[in-house]
């Protein structure tokens, strides 16, 4: 029999290593399938919270993970149990933006001390191409004393998730999957496919699907880099960004790109990835890095026309109260890894300026450990000066101008500054009210 069909039948099992956006609904997917799963991460409190039932991600609900048959754990010998194994660690980037492997890494040094003969190990970790191969593998082999081709195998398939997304979910976003030889290959795609109900789509090698997922984000990044500029351009010019947009969009070959922050796991750190191998190489980027240097510079820029727009209004900006709704790096979802938002508040506070910020999918331990942000709940906000809107989260899209208006303190409409980052406000209502409105 093969991996495959003993994974199937129960007589093996599988292991998902590293359990938050990505790890974490996988193992699930593959528990509903009928499959033995051991979900690992060293996170002991993240684990508590799953065997409790709790999805602190939000990704696949509370019930979900009360239900699931996946075997939590933060005990590292548990993988020895498996035989077919799933990592899927994030890899930031430093503060100088090269990729930090640091989590890959470890994750390799912790599943080859616990490798066994006749395992396959799949990557599913933003990498630039090269390593899965060229560093992953080695250590595999060094911790285990097993010698990759013989004793185990590789491959790669890159995560394709999209936190916080309730449509394009995993099941049916079809998936790349690679292996070292044929045999793995054909192994790796039979597993996936148990769970990826539109299909996988093999690739020639590891290092093409590793390519595959850098440059799918890298394109998406340089894009909206392109929306970003358009609007900082239409601002000089004194042109809505949004009805351009709109207008743009009516022909059938639009993309379908606004301006906005670019953050996250994903494309605000990709990019970074495919440029560093890229430059190893000895070819320095002439697009892709120009669009993370405008990406980079949103925040900044957005806190810059809030302070403009405060002046114009009359406004001592050292002496106004601010409040910011949103920080994680996207609408509906808890993720604040790297989020744009920080920037606006790090501009701000350049001016004096100690913003109030609303979140409600925000955990407030995180914004406290990762920002130094003290949540304030949205019925609390109040005598405020400036609202900035930067993220699209449901509950924010919910407020009508006139709750908005609730929030400022008593003075003329034409004092009262709102910033909408997302473009969620009918621009005609807001000028018809008398609020001094600026949005991307």
């Amino acid at each position: 029999m093969s991996l495959y069909e003993r994974i199937k039948s129960g007589e093996e099992s599988l292991s998902l290593v590293g359990l938050g956006y990505v790890g974490m609904p996988i193992a699930v997917a593959f528990a509903n399938e009928g499959v033995n799963v051991i979900g690992f991460d060293l996170n002991t409190a993240k684990i508590d919270l799953y065997k409790s039932g709790v999805d602190p991600t939000h990704e696949v609900g509370d019930e979900a993970i009360a239900k699931t048959t996946v075997h939590f754990t933060a005990n590292e010998n548990d993988l020895k149990k498996a035989k077919f194994h799933i990592v899927a660690v994030p890899t930031p980037v430093n503060l100088d933006h090269t990729p930090d492997l640091s989590p890959v890494i470890g994750a390799s040094e912790i599943l080859g001390r616990n490798l066994t003969k006749g395992s396959i190990v799949v990557f599913e970790s933003t990498v630039y191409p090269g390593v899965t191969e060229d560093v992953c593998m080695p250590i595999l082999e060094k911790e285990s004393g097993l010698k990759c081709g013989v004793d185990f195998k590789i491959g790669y398939s890159p995560e394709r998730i999209n936190p916080g997304d309730k449509v394009h979910r995993l099941e049916n976003i079809r998936k790349i999957v690679s292996g070292m030889d044929a045999e793995s290959l054909e192994e790796i795609k039979n597993v996936y496919d148990l769970v990826i109900k539109v299909g996988t789509y093999p690739v020639s090698t590891i290092k093409t699907a590793e390519a595959v997922k850098v440059v799918e984000n890298s394109q998406r990044d340089i894009n909206i880099a392109f929306m970003n500029e358009l609007a900082m351009v239409f601002d000089k010019m004194g042109i809505d960004t949004n009805e351009v947009v709109d207008g743009m969009n009516t022909k059938w070959n639009a993309l379908g790109f606004r301006p906005g922050l670019v953050g996250g796991h994903c494309i605000g750190v990709d990019p970074y990835y495919f440029t560093y191998e890229a430059e190893k190489l000895g070819y320095h980027s002439q697009i892709i890095l120009n669009g993370r240097i405008v990406n980079d510079g949103m925040g900044k820029y957005v806190a810059d026309a809030a302070i403009k727009k405060m002046i114009e209004a009359g406004q001592a900006p050292r002496n106004s109260k601010v409040v910011i709704l949103g920080l994680t790096f996207k609408e509906n979802c808890p993720d604040t890894r790297n989020s744009k938002v920080d920037d606006i508040i790090k501009r701000l506070n350049e001016f004096g300026i100690e913003p109030v910020v609303v979140d409600p999918w925000a955990s407030e331990r995180d914004a406290l450990h990762e920002y130094g942000v003290t949540l304030t709940r949205l019925e609390d906000v109040h005598d405020v000066d400036c609202v900035i809107v930067a993220v699209a989260h449901n509950e924010f899209k919910k407020l009508s101008l006139e709750d908005l208006n609730l929030m400022y303190r008593e003075m003329p409409d034409e004092k009262k500054v709102l910033i909408d980052v997302k473009g969620l406000l009918d621009i005609k209502t807001v000028e018809k009210q008398g609020f001094r409105l600026w949005r991307l």
